[in-house]
């Protein structure tokens, strides 16, 4: 997939190490606890999500697909990260192999380009939904979905291996302790014995390439949401339709803004912006999302929270962890609109 690489990688090079948030060392075991609590958060709330939504056939739908495909590319990319940061953190070995530290390089591109993809199908969804009810069925149908999901994947693949290739085949003949607590593109080609400019310079002209078209067509979708949003008759049903938006755009927001940012702080260098901004942000941008995915794609859609609650009455039920009165007190708590459904029991007083 990547190649091998040069023949001019001296031995001592076969080893990377990550040294963390350079210049913040003393603070790594403070870093380590916020971290541990978002990964496992992003772990456990995609796993719920994917679980939820294969088991329940009703769920099977366009929308729901998207939702189970960027659960478990939040999964991916949060888990090729997080468990190498909290080892940095947490015991201070940055020890990565050459091959480890490139396929994870790997992995990271590709999944932030599948998610930017993943986004904006998302973001279209919502908009033949909102605008086009009634052609819902015939434009968003198995095979077109099948389309989208291909092109999303063919795309991450055709842009980010030839970048993957250009780092992997640069020489690394002398240093070899990355400024960063995963092998960044940026962190590791500075490494180079050769002029690193072709892979950087090819970097941010696809990272512009995909995440600007994505975002222009994002904005367009919501645009035309918004403008029927506005168009409704019903204050209710246009509060909800705000609400549901406010948060999609809320997510998209917390996930390019700090891509974007990270890309163009590490080209500005050290003089403009000091080195641990740049490793802070380029870690929280790949850890937050996918911790905050679940909940406001997922947790927040009525559905999913029916099916969600439904679930965990039914476990706590059938290993006798509630009694009556706090079963009712969870509902009362948890309840989510759900008036119509008759398949527990009548909570007693």
């Amino acid at each position: 997939m990547l190649g091998s690489p040069s023949n001019h990688t001296l031995p001592n090079a076969a080893t990377f190490i990550l040294v963390g948030v350079p210049g913040l060392e003393a603070v790594h075991l403070w870093l380590a606890v916020p971290l541990t609590v978002m990964y496992t958060v992003a772990l456990l709330g995609n796993s719920l999500i994917l679980t939820v939504i294969w088991a329940d056939p009703g769920l099977h739908e366009p929308m729901y697909y998207f939702l189970c495909v960027l659960a478990a590319v939040d999964i991916i990319m949060s888990t090729s990260v997080a468990p190498k940061m909290l080892t940095i953190f947490f015991s201070g070995n940055g020890n990565i192999g050459f091959s480890a530290c490139f396929i994870q390089m790997y992995i990271v591109h590709a999944a932030t380009a599948v998610e930017t993809g993943l986004l904006l199908s998302m973001a279209f969804d919502r908009f033949v939904a909102i605008c086009k009810p009634l052609h819902y069925q015939t434009i968003l149908t198995p095979r077109t979905m099948l389309g989208i999901g291909v092109a999303i994947i063919v795309r991450a693949i055709m842009v980010m291996t030839p970048l993957s290739w250009l780092v992997v085949h640069l020489p690394y003949c002398s240093s070899h302790v990355v400024l960063h607590s995963y092998c960044e593109h940026m962190a590791v080609a500075k490494l180079a014995c050769a002029d690193p400019m072709p892979s950087s310079l090819y970097s941010l002209i696809a990272s512009f390439i995909i995440v600007g078209l994505d975002v222009t067509f994002i904005a367009t979708s919501y645009s035309l949401i918004l403008r029927a949003v506005f168009n409704l008759s019903s204050q209710d049903a246009r509060f909800k339709a705000l609400s549901t938006c406010g948060s999609h755009v809320s997510v998209m927001v917390l996930y390019y803004l700090p891509a974007m940012v990270s890309i163009y702080m590490a080209w500005l260098g050290e003089d403009m912006v000091p080195l641990h901004a740049q490793v802070l942000l380029a870690d929280l941008y790949l850890v937050i999302p996918p911790m905050l995915n679940p909940v406001i794609y997922g947790l927040k859609t009525k559905r999913i929270q029916e099916r969600v609650w439904n679930a965990v009455t039914i476990t706590l039920t059938d290993s006798n962890c509630l009694n009556p009165k706090k079963e009712k007190r969870l509902k009362q708590v948890f309840a989510i609109g759900h008036t119509g459904s008759s398949s527990g029991a009548k909570v007693e007083e």
